[in-house]
Parts: structure tokens; sequence; C-alpha cells
């Protein structure tokens, strides 16, 4: 057996792949299907295209819900306070400050719950992350 992605349905796919590429991951692969009216982009990070997101754009409008109960797709970031700062940077709600150093989480335009979590050990704490309050769910 052998994983090879996890789906999830977006109602934008361009403010998706914005918000997915802010992240740092790459388009590898899209299919279109104007007769079966949907849109499927692969996303992965650099260096692994194993482990993939597939974002599912269905041209017809439906209403997905909240999407909190999908629960969250997680990522190692090799600097999880340059990120969320250059998430910050671009209009992106840290919902779950990493003030730990360790653990952050945001959201898709979808809704959908990004993990984010610190590769090897934890940052030390730092400003302005261990006074920011969580916002929203997450």
């Amino acid at each position: 057996m052998k994983y090879l992605h996890t789906m999830v349905r977006v109602r934008d796919l361009e403010a998706s792949l914005r918000f997915y590429r802010l992240l740092g991951l790459e388009e590898v692969r899209r299919m279109d299907n104007p007769a079966g009216r949907y849109t499927l982009v692969y996303l992965a990070a650099p260096g692994d295209e194993q482990a993939q997101l597939e974002l599912t754009y269905n041209y017809d409008d439906e209403d997905y819900g909240s999407a909190r109960n999908f629960g969250h797709v997680a990522y190692a970031i090799d600097d999880i306070y340059a990120l969320c700062a250059h998430l910050m940077a671009h209009g992106v709600t840290i919902s779950r400050p990493p003030r730990d150093g360790r653990m952050a989480f945001v959201r898709s335009p979808d809704l959908i719950s990004i993990e984010l979590l610190q590769r090897g050990p934890a940052l030390p704490p730092a400003e302005p992350w261990v006074s920011m309050p969580n916002v929203g769910s997450w």
C-alpha cells in the first residue's frame, strides 16, 4: 500500500492556488475535464512529490459547509516563524500562532485547516508570536 494524495474541494481555484503557493507548494499536475465539469490540480512540497494535495474544483456551485469536519493537512516547515510572517504579509490569518516555536494553524480560502510544524526542535519563543492570541477556529 502507498499513500497517494489528500483531496479537498475548493470553491475558487485561483484563490486556493495563491494560498497553497504562499505555503510553498508547487503544481505538479493538472487535469481539466470540461465534460465532467471539474478540474483537478495536484500540489506538492518541493522535493516531496510523492505526498500530494489534490484540489478539486467543480464548475457547478455546491455548498461544502464549514469544512472543519475534514480535520487538517500538516506540513513540516524549516522556519515556522518566517513562513507565518510571510503568510501574514500576504493577508493570511494565523489562527493558532506558533507561540511555542513548534506549531501553528492557518486556514485555506475554503476553510481547510493547515497545521504547520517546525522541522526538528522547536524554535525559541519569540515575539510577536508569544503574545499573539488564537483567532477563530483552527
